[in-house]
C-alpha cells in the first residue's frame, strides 16, 4: 500500500455536478413536476395580537386554489419540538388563538401554481386583535412587562441560578456588560420542502423532500405528529444550500405542509421567500454581565456571569442556550478557582432564536474573552500574556470544569504562539504605536482570542462500506452535509483502509429509506462520528477480505497484506487476489463484501485556538475595515487539510461579520426592520479581507481518528478577535468597550463617550437575578433535545 491519502488534500468530489448546475434542491425537484401543488403561508403582520376571526372565502374562490387551511383543519396536537425549555409553550403548525411575533403563520393557502397561491393569499381576511408586546429581553422579565403564557410566569423560560460568591478573595475585580446581538442565519437556501402522500412499491404511504440538517430527527418528529408508523414515511434530503443550525429537525411550516398534503392526497411543495428565510432562522441575542476576580499579578480567581437569554415567541432551542451551553463554555480555556454563572432564558414577542454556528458556544468565547481584555487593560499585561498565565497546561488533561464538562486533550498556548507568530505581532504593535504618535485618523488595532468549544457531544453513528464485484465500494454514512464535503472526507477514509480509487467510491446520504439510521449534522459531529463509523466499517471490511483472501490463497489470514496490486501472502510474490475477485467469491456465496457499523462515542470533544484580527478604524467616521485575520485551529487529526480551511475560511468570516456588521432589529413594538438584504447588512467578499487560515493537531483520544469539530471554531473565535480589534484600536483614546456589531455609529459614539469621560461599560444586572420571590416557582433548568 501507498502512503496514506489521510492528511493530504483531496479536491471536493461533491463540487462538479453543483458547479455544472446539477443540484438536487427541493425547489428544483417541485419545478420539475407538473402534478405539484404549491403552499403559501398568511402570516400576522402583528407581533402579538387575538386572532378574532378567519374568513378564508374570497381567497377559497380564487382561480386556481385549492384549499384554505386554519389551524382548525390541521391535527389539534402541538409539533413536537427539536429541543424544548422544560417542555413549555408548545407550538402548532399554524398559530390558533394568538399570535406571538411579526410572521407568525395563521393561514396556509394551496394552488395549483404559486403565483396563484401568492395572490390568493393576500385574500384571507384576518381579524387581528392587537395586544401589548414585549420585544427587550432584559423587560420580559420585569413584572409591569406584559405575559405572554400563562404557563411561563414573568416570560421565564429557564431560570438557573449559582451560589455563592467567585469574587470575595479577588485583588482585583474587572466588570463588563456586553450585547451578544441577534442574528439571521442566512443559508442561500431557504427552507424548502415537497411532500408526495401517493404511495410508493416500497411501501412508504408519505414522501418527503426536505432541506434538513436531520433527516431521521424530521421523520421521528413528524411521524410523532401524524400518528403515521415509521415505516411507512420516507424523509430525502437531496442537495441542502447551507444550514448553519438553521435547519434543525422538523419546523411547524413543513408540519402545515405536510398536513396540507394529506388532507388533499396530492404532492404539495413549499419554499420559503428570502424576507420569511430572514424571520424563522435566526441565532445568538443574549445580554451578558460579567464580572472577573484576579490577583495584582494577572491570575484569575474567579468568575460570575448572569446571562440573559433570547427565546423569542416561543421556548425552544435558542434561547435556552442562556443557560446551556453558553454556561456548559463559560470557563473557556482557563484555570478559574470559582465560578458562578446564572442563566435567564425570556420569551418575547419576536421571532423563535434557534441555534446558529456553534450555538451557545460563540457567545460564552466572546463574554471571557471581552472580560480578559478589560483585565489585562487594567492591570498592565499584554492581552496574551494574561491568556497564558491562565491556560489549563497540557499535562492537566482530562480537566473537569465546573460546568462538569471533561475536556480530551489540548495545547492551548501552542495555537497562540503560532498566531501571534503568523501575524508578526511585535511589528504591528510597532505600527500602532508610530500611528498613534502621529495622531493619524485611521488607527490599527490588534485583537487577541483564545477558545476551546465542544463538539460532537457523543452518542452514537451509523457507517456502511460495500465493495462491489466491479470494484467499486459505496459508502453511506447517518450524517446529512449542507455544504461540508462529506463525500470527499469520508471516501478519503476508505480510500485509504480500502486502497480503492476515489472515483470508484459512491458516497450515499440523507435517505431515511437507505440509510436506516443517523444523527445527522450539527454540533461539529460529522467526522468524529459518522466519519470514525465508516472508518470502522471499513477495517471491519478489511479484516473480512483478508480472511476470504487467506482461504482462497490456502494461507493464514496473518500473512495476507493489501498490497498496491491486491491481496497477497506475504513473500510469495506474483499470487494476489483483488477486490472484484473477493466480491465475486462473496456473492457467490450469497454474502455481499458489506459492513454496517453502529459507532458509539461516549464523551463530546473539545476544539480550541486563537485568533488575532488587524483592523483599521476611521476615527473622524467610525468606520471599521478589516486589515488581516490570522486563524490557528486545533481541531484534531486533519483528514483533508481543503476541508478545514474551507470550514476556517466560511467560520471567519461569519464572526467577522457578527462582529462589524450583521444585527437583526426590531423597532420597539416588535416589528422587524432587517428581513431583507436591503435592510440586513450581510458581507459581500468586498466587504472582509483574506482568511490567513492555519492548523495545529492535537487529537482526541476519544476515537481511532483523533478527529474533533473544526465547522464552528473559526466563528467562535473570530468574533471576539475582531471585537477587541476595534476596541484596541480606540483604547489610547479612553474607550473600553464597544458592543457589536462595531458599527460606525457605536464606534463614533463610543469615541464621544470617552472625550466626556462617560465610558464604563457596566450598569447593575436586571433585579430579576435577585428576586427571591420567584424561588419557590423558579422554572426547572432543563432544556430536552
Amino acid at each position: 500500500m501507498p502512503g496514506s491519502i489521510l492528511g493530504t488534500e483531496v479536491r471536493r468530489v461533491e463540487d462538479p455536478d453543483l458547479l455544472r448546475g446539477r443540484g438536487t434542491f427541493v425547489d428544483n425537484l417541485a419545478q420539475q413536476r407538473d402534478d405539484v401543488l404549491h403552499a403559501v403561508f398568511v402570516r400576522s403582520p402583528f407581533p402579538r395580537a387575538r386572532i378574532a376571526g378567519i374568513d378564508p372565502g374570497e381567497a377559497a374562490a380564487a382561480p386556481g386554489v385549492v384549499a384554505v387551511l386554519t389551524a382548525a383543519d390541521l391535527p389539534q396536537e402541538p409539533v413536537p419540538a427539536f429541543a424544548t425549555a422544560n417542555g413549555q409553550v408548545v407550538r402548532h403548525a399554524l398559530a390558533r388563538d394568538e399570535v406571538q411575533y411579526a410572521g407568525d403563520p395563521v393561514a396556509l393557502v394551496v394552488a395549483e401554481t404559486r403565483a396563484q397561491a401568492v395572490d390568493a393569499a393576500e385574500l384571507v381576511d384576518v381579524d387581528h386583535e392587537p395586544l401589548p408586546a414585549v420585544v427587550d429581553p432584559e423587560r420580559a422579565a420585569d413584572e409591569s412587562a406584559p405575559q405572554l403564557y400563562d404557563a411561563l410566569p414573568r416570560n421565564i423560560a429557564i431560570r438557573r441560578l449559582g451560589e455563592g460568591d467567585p469574587l470575595e478573595d479577588a485583588e482585583v475585580v474587572v466588570r463588563g456588560r456586553f450585547e451578544n446581538n441577534r442574528l439571521a442565519t442566512a443559508p442561500i437556501e431557504a427552507n424548502a420542502v415537497l411532500v408526495d402522500p401517493t404511495p410508493d412499491e416500497a411501501g412508504h404511504r408519505l414522501t418527503l423532500w426536505l432541506s434538513t440538517q436531520h433527516p431521521h430527527l424530521a421523520k421521528r418528529l413528524l411521524t410523532e405528529w401524524t400518528g403515521l408508523p415509521r415505516g411507512t414515511v420516507r424523509v430525502v434530503a437531496p442537495h441542502v444550500g447551507g444550514a448553519f443550525g438553521g435547519k434543525a429537525g422538523l419546523s411547524p411550516d413543513h408540519a402545515a405542509v405536510v398536513a396540507a398534503a394529506i388532507a388533499l392526497g396530492r404532492p404539495v411543495a413549499w419554499t420559503e421567500t428570502r424576507s420569511e428565510a430572514m424571520l424563522s432562522m435566526q441565532g445568538r441575542g443574549q445580554v451578558q454581565y460579567v464580572e472577573l476576580g484576579l490577583t495584582r499579578e494577572g491570575r484569575i480567581t474567579g468568575l460570575r456571569a448572569r446571562v440573559v437569554g433570547d427565546c423569542g415567541a416561543y421556548a425552544g432551542f435558542g434561547g435556552s442556550f442562556a443557560s446551556g451551553s453558553t454556561r456548559t463554555m463559560a470557563q473557556g480555556p482557563y484555570v478559574i478557582p470559582r465560578l458562578r454563572y446564572d442563566g435567564l432564558s425570556v420569551v418575547t414577542n419576536t421571532p423563535p432564536v434557534g441555534a446558529f454556528r456553534g450555538a451557545g458556544r460563540p457567545e460564552a468565547a466572546a463574554l471571557l474573552e471581552r472580560v480578559l481584555d478589560l483585565a489585562a487593560d487594567e492591570l498592565g499585561l499584554a492581552p496574551e500574556e494574561i491568556r497564558r498565565r491562565n491556560f489549563v497546561t497540557p499535562d492537566a488533561f482530562p480537566w473537569r470544569t465546573h460546568a462538569g464538562a471533561t475536556y480530551d486533550s489540548g495545547d492551548y498556548d501552542l495555537p497562540l504562539r503560532e498566531a501571534l507568530r503568523l501575524a508578526d505581532v511585535d511589528g504591528l504593535r510597532a505600527e500602532q504605536a508610530r500611528r498613534r504618535d502621529a495622531g493619524d485618523v485611521r488607527q490599527l488595532g490588534i485583537g487577541i482570542a483564545s477558545y476551546v468549544e465542544i463538539t460532537g457531544f457523543g452518542g452514537r453513528e451509523h457507517g456502511f462500506v460495500e465493495v462491489h464485484d466491479d470494484g467499486s465500494a459505496t459508502v453511506r454514512a447517518g450524517t446529512a452535509a449542507h455544504g461540508q464535503g462529506h463525500a470527499t472526507a469520508f471516501s478519503m477514509i476508505v480510500a485509504d483502509r480500502l486502497g480503492i480509487d476515489l472515483d470508484r467510491i459512491r458516497y450515499e446520504q440523507a435517505d431515511t429509506a437507505v440509510v436506516p439510521s443517523g444523527g445527522g449534522t450539527g454540533g461539529a459531529r460529522s467526522l468524529q462520528m459518522g466519519g470514525e463509523a465508516v472508518s470502522r466499517a471499513a477495517a471491519e471490511l478489511l479484516d473480512r477480505a483478508r480472511t476470504l483472501a487467506a482461504e482462497l490463497l490456502e494461507a493464514s489470514a496473518d500473512d495476507v497484506e493489501l498490497g498496491e496490486q491486491g491481496f497477497a501472502v506475504r513473500g510469495v510474490p506474483g499470487v494476489t487476489l483483488g477486490w472484484v475477485d473477493l466480491a465475486r467469491r462473496a456473492a457467490e456465496h450469497g454474502e455481499p463484501l458489506a459492513v454496517t457499523t453502529d459507532f458509539r462515542q461516549e464523551h463530546s470533544t473539545f476544539p480550541f485556538g486563537t485568533h488575532v484580527a488587524v483592523v483599521e478604524v476611521d476615527t473622524e467616521t467610525g468606520h471599521v475595515t478589516p486589515v488581516r485575520h490570522v486563524a490557528v485551529d486545533d481541531c484534531g487529526r486533519v483528514v483533508n487539510p481543503l476541508l478545514v480551511r474551507g470550514q476556517q475560511h466560511g467560520g471567519a468570516v461569519q464572526g467577522i461579520s457578527q462582529a462589524l456588521w450583521e444585527q437583526f432589529v426590531h423597532d420597539d413594538e416588535g416589528t422587524p426592520l432587517t428581513a431583507t438584504f436591503a435592510d440586513y447588512a450581510l458581507p459581500t467578499t468586498a466587504d472582509t479581507t483574506a482568511i490567513e487560515a492555519h492548523s495545529t493537531e492535537t487529537p482526541t483520544p476519544h476515537n481511532t481518528l483523533g478527529a474533533k469539530g473544526i465547522g464552528e471554531a473559526a466563528t467562535i473565535g473570530a468574533t471576539p478577535a475582531v471585537q477587541n480589534a476595534v476596541v484596541d484600536a480606540l483604547s489610547h483614546l479612553g474607550v473600553r468597550h464597544v458592543d457589536i456589531p462595531c458599527t460606525p455609529a457605536r464606534v463614533h459614539a463610543a469615541i464621544r463617550a470617552a472625550a466626556a469621560g462617560d465610558a464604563e461599560p457596566w450598569r447593575e444586572p436586571p433585579a430579576v437575578f435577585a428576586d427571591e420571590t420567584l424561588d419557590d416557582a423558579e422554572p426547572p433548568a432543563d432544556v430536552e433535545v
